[in-house]
C-alpha cells in the first residue's frame, strides 16, 4: 500500500478531498426534518445552569433571579469557579466564552486565552545543555502567560450583560471571604503539587494558614482573592491589569525569578472571534475557532461521520468509524493549527464538506488505518485540569465557557497579596520543536512561542441547535476535550437526554500514539475484541482514577444544558464523574 508523504501541502490535501469519491459503503444518514407539526416556544420557560461545582451553579442562578441575563450569570459562575476550583481555573488563567445573543441572533467567541510575555523567549526554557528545562516550563514564573480571564469578565459585563460587574461578582467575593469546604479532588491535587506550591511565600500564605496544608473538609478562606475580586468589580479592567493588583502581580513574578512588565499587563485585550459553524444531520453546530483546535477538529470528524447512519451500525463498526474520524482530525490538528494572528490557518479548507468527503474516502469500514500511514508527528496537549459551564436563560441567550490554568494548580505561584494563582500555559507552546511537553507529546512551528502569541488549546465550548432543540455543552479533559464533545454531540443526535449525555462512557484516539484510550466501562468485551480484530490497539485501564469514574478530570467533567423548544422544557446534565458538580433549572425568571 502506498503512503502519504511525511509533509504535504494544504493544496494537496484539498485536491485529495475533491478527487476522491465517497465510498460505496457510505449511507445517507441525514436526519429527517422535524417538520412543522408542533409550534416551537419563542423563549425558554426559565433558565438552566450546569457547572463543575454546586456553589458556582447556585451563584449563576442567583444572578438570574436578581435580573441578570446569561452573560451576567456567566460572570458569577466563572468567578465562583475561580474561587472554588483553583485546581482547574482562576483569575490567573484564561478561557473561551462562546456566546449566543437571542435578540440579535449573533454568535461570537470571546478569546481570553493567555499570551506569551516578551521575556518568555524559547531559550529561557532550555538548560545549559540546550535541552528543555521541564521544571521551568510547568512550574513557577516562567511557565505563566499573561492572564485573560479577568478581562473576559469585564467584557461580558460591559458589552453583553445588564447588571454592574460588581453585582455579578458578589457571590464569588462572599464565598472567597466566608470560605467553602475543601473537597477530595482539591485536597489530593494539592498533595500532588505541594512541593512546588510551597516554594512561594504568596502561595504558602494562602494554602498553609496555621502551618498545615489544606485537607478535605476544611473551610478554605481566601481574603486576598476576595480583595482582588472587589478591586475588579469596583474598577473594572484597571482593577486587575493596572494599579494595585498589577503592581503586586509584577512584584510577585519578579520575586520568584521571572519578569512581567506593566505595559504587557495593561495591553491585554480580549479578542472577538467568529465561531466555526457547520451543519450535521439537521443540527447547526457552533463551536470554537482557533486558537482553539476543537472547532476545526469537530467539523472534520462530524462531517466525515455524516456519510453513515451510525444508528444502523453495531457497536464495533460504529466505534471503528468514530475512531477513524478522530485519527484524521488529530493528524491535521498537528500540521496546521496555531494562533491565527501569527499563523495562516487553512480554516475554510479544513472545515469544508468536500475536504471531509475526501478524508471519509480513505477509511476502510472493516479495518483500522495505521497512523503511520497518515504520517506526521504527535499533537500538543493541554492538561486535564480545566473546567466548563453551560447556561441558557429565559430570553434564549446562551453561554458555553471553558476556562483553565493548565496543570493542577497551574504554575503553583501566587504573587503575594493577590490570592491569584498563575497559570502554567507556556508549556502548551512548542518550547523546543521536536521535544515532547509535560504530557509526552510533540509540538512544531505553528505553535512555537512569540511575544503576544496565544498558545494552541483544546477547549471546545459548543452549541447545537435544530428546529426542536438548543443545547450548550463542553468539558475539560486536555486533548480529550474534543473527542468527548464529539461523543456528547453523537449522544444528543441519538436521542439521549442531557444527563445521559453527560454520563456517556468515553474513548479517545489522537492519531499518535496509535492507540484507543478508553474508560474502564467504555466497551463490552465483545466490542473490544471486535475492534482488536480490525487492527485497533486498545488501552483499557483498571478501575482507577485514570480509567474509571475517579477524582481526575482526565475523562472529563461534561456540563450541558438543553432547551426542548417544542415541549418548552429545560434540562441540564452534570457529569457524574465529578461529585461536586451541579446542573439546575430555575423556572421563575425576571419579567422581560
Amino acid at each position: 500500500m502506498s503512503t502519504l508523504p511525511r509533509r504535504f501541502s494544504t493544496c494537496g490535501l484539498l485536491l485529495l478531498a475533491l478527487v476522491l469519491a465517497p465510498p460505496a459503503w457510505s449511507a445517507d444518514g441525514a436526519r429527517p426534518s422535524a417538520g412543522a407539526a408542533a409550534a416551537v416556544a419563542a423563549h425558554p420557560p426559565g433558565a438552566a445552569v450546569a457547572s463543575g461545582h454546586a456553589l458556582a451553579t447556585d451563584a449563576g442562578l442567583q444572578i438570574l433571579r436578581e435580573g441578570g441575563n446569561a452573560f451576567d450569570a456567566a460572570i458569577a459562575v466563572s468567578s465562583t469557579l475561580a474561587v472554588v476550583e483553583p485546581i482547574s481555573s482562576g483569575l490567573g488563567g484564561g478561557g473561551f466564552f462562546l456566546l449566543h445573543d437571542a435578540k440579535t441572533g449573533k454568535d461570537v467567541m470571546l478569546d481570553a486565552r493567555e499570551y506569551a510575555p516578551e521575556s518568555a523567549t524559547p531559550e529561557k526554557f532550555l538548560n545549559q545543555q540546550g535541552e528543555l528545562d521541564r521544571d521551568r516550563s510547568v512550574n513557577g514564573p516562567w511557565s505563566a502567560g499573561i492572564p485573560g480571564l479577568p478581562a473576559a469578565l469585564v467584557e461580558l459585563a460591559s458589552k453583553h450583560g445588564r447588571l454592574p460587574l460588581k453585582q455579578s461578582l458578589a457571590p464569588s467575593i462572599r464565598i472567597a471571604t466566608d470560605g467553602f469546604a475543601v473537597y477530595a479532588r482539591m485536597a489530593k491535587g494539592y498533595a500532588s503539587r505541594r512541593e512546588v506550591m510551597e516554594r512561594y511565600p504568596g502561595t504558602r500564605e494562602v494554602y498553609l494558614r496555621g502551618g498545615k496544608p489544606i485537607a478535605e473538609g476544611d473551610i478554605f478562606k481566601q481574603p486576598e482573592l476576595a480583595h482582588t475580586l472587589t478591586l475588579l468589580g469596583d474598577k473594572g479592567f484597571d482593577g486587575f491589569y493596572k494599579g494595585e493588583t498589577a503592581k503586586k502581580l509584577i512584584a510577585g513574578v519578579k520575586q520568584a525569578g521571572g519578569h512581567w512588565s506593566a505595559a504587557e499587563l495593561a495591553g491585554y485585550a480580549v479578542k472577538e472571534r467568529t465561531p466555526i459553524q457547520f451543519d450535521y444531520r439537521g443540527w447547526k453546530i457552533t463551536t470554537a475557532p482557533p486558537p482553539s483546535s476543537g472547532g476545526i477538529a469537530l467539523a472534520a470528524m462530524l462531517q466525515i461521520l455524516e456519510g453513515w447512519d451510525l444508528s444502523k451500525l453495531d457497536d464495533v463498526h460504529r466505534t471503528h468509524l468514530v475512531v477513524e474520524s478522530m485519527r484524521r482530525a488529530y493528524r491535521d490538528r498537528t500540521f496546521f493549527l496555531g494562533d491565527p494572528d501569527f499563523v495562516d490557518v487553512p480554516q475554510r479548507v479544513l472545515t469544508s464538506k468536500d475536504y471531509a468527503q475526501g478524508l471519509r474516502a480513505t477509511i476502510n469500514p472493516e479495518k483500522a488505518t495505521p497512523s503511520d500511514l497518515l504520517s506526521g508527528n504527535p499533537t500538543p496537549l493541554e492538561d486535564d485540569e480545566t473546567t466548563h459551564f453551560s447556561i441558557i436563560d429565559g430570553e434564549g441567550n446562551r453561554v458555553g465557557a471553558t476556562q483553565t490554568v493548565n496543570l493542577l494548580y497551574g504554575s503553583g505561584l501566587i504573587p503575594k497579596g493577590t490570592g491569584v494563582l498563575l497559570n502554567d500555559e507556556m508549556d502548551d507552546f512548542a518550547l523546543k520543536p521536536g521535544t515532547p511537553n509535560a504530557f509526552g507529546v510533540m509540538g512544531y512551528a505553528a505553535n512555537a512561542p512569540k511575544p503576544g502569541k496565544r498558545m494552541l488549546s483544546s477547549m471546545t465550548p459548543t452549541f447545537m441547535e435544530s428546529a426542536d432543540k438548543a443545547i450548550v455543552l463542553g468539558t475539560p479533559g486536555g486533548s480529550r476535550i474534543i473527542t468527548m464533545v464529539l461523543l456528547g454531540i453523537l449522544g444528543y443526535d441519538a436521542g439521549l437526554d442531557a444527563q445521559a449525555v453527560s454520563a456517556l462512557p468515553r474513548y479517545h484516539h489522537q492519531w499518535l500514539p496509535d492507540v484507543i484510550d478508553a474508560e474502564t466501562d467504555a466497551f463490552s468485551p465483545q466490542t473490544a475484541q471486535g475492534l482488536q480484530a480490525m487492527g485497533h490497539s486498545l488501552k483499557l485501564p483498571g478501575d482507577t482514577a485514570e480509567g474509571g469514574r475517579g477524582s481526575s478530570h482526565v475523562w472529563g467533567n461534561l456540563q450541558t444544558v438543553e432547551w426542548d423548544k417544542r415541549r418548552n422544557v429545560l434540562s441540564g446534565g452534570s457529569d457524574p464523574r465529578n461529585p461536586v458538580g451541579k446542573a439546575d433549572v430555575q423556572l421563575a425568571t425576571p419579567a422581560r
